[in-house]
């Protein structure tokens, strides 16, 4: 759909915006950049896409799965934040980057599920509430906008964690808290998702929800309570009005 295509450019696109002034005091080579950039991209992909290529064997085993219709952004995140160290790994950069690509994704996600709207995937269980939304494509009743909700979810994470970037809250570490703040939130809509239910009464993305929720929160106590771990390198030059910058 030519509105959905447009939609996901314009979200990309306001996140290389933002993403031109987060990251201008990180001190990073173009190719750096470049290279920490393809580490997101990649594995943010990757992430997205896991649950459905192992879903169904044949397609796996064809290569087709990589290739169908399916991503999954509580999976995206995880999948973009290991890229990202794994590629710095490779290029030996010891900077803490992860709070220059908070507000950015925060925003193309926000942006991107209005798409998700817009083309009438990602919907929520019948209600009666007077915003319900009906999706021709699946039958004829009213639905949770849960796209829209999700939008305004990612947009308000993005506001404050700017404010927070700019007053230094959680420095280091706004990225890890991004991801526990969306598996909170991601464990809480599924109730008005219609997602088949997978252990317990859980759906497989609320299960998915508590382990990364579980995982991230352990990532932030590690580096918070490492000695030097939480400052040195911890993107304190992310404000704009910075001077220089530190590294691990």
């Amino acid at each position: 759909m030519l509105i959905y295509g447009t939609i996901i450019v314009v979200a990309v696109g306001a996140a290389a915006c933002i993403a031109r002034l987060t990251q201008r005091g990180l001190g990073l080579t173009a190719n750096e950049r470049l290279g920490v950039g393809l580490g997101a991209f990649c594995g943010a992909m990757i992430g997205a896409k896991l649950p459905f290529v192992f879903s169904d064997w044949q397609e796996f085993l064809s290569g087709a799965a990589w290739f169908s219709n399916g991503k999954t952004i509580l999976l995206g995140l995880a999948g973009g934040y290991f890229g990202v160290e794994v590629a710095k790994w490779c290029l030996g950069i010891r900077t803490r980057t992860g709070d220059s690509f908070v507000v950015p994704v925060a925003t193309a996600i926000a942006i991107g599920r209005i798409g998700c709207f817009v083309g009438g995937c990602c919907y929520g269980t019948p209600t009666d509430v007077p915003w319900g939304v009906v999706f021709t494509q699946v039958d004829q009743l009213p639905r949770h906008p849960t796209q829209l909700y999700e939008s305004a979810f990612h947009a308000s994470c993005a506001v404050v964690l700017a404010i927070g970037l700019s007053c230094g809250w959680c420095r280091g570490n706004l990225m890890k808290l991004y991801i526990v703040l969306y598996c909170v939130y991601r464990f809480a809509s599924e109730f008005i998702r219609p997602e088949q239910q997978f252990v317990a009464g859980l759906t497989a993305y609320q299960w998915a929800s508590a382990v990364l929720a579980l995982g991230f929160a352990w990532l932030w106590w590690r580096d918070a309570h490492q000695p030097g771990r939480a400052e040195v390198g911890s993107d304190a030059n992310l404000n704009p009005s910075a001077s220089s910058p530190r590294s691990t």
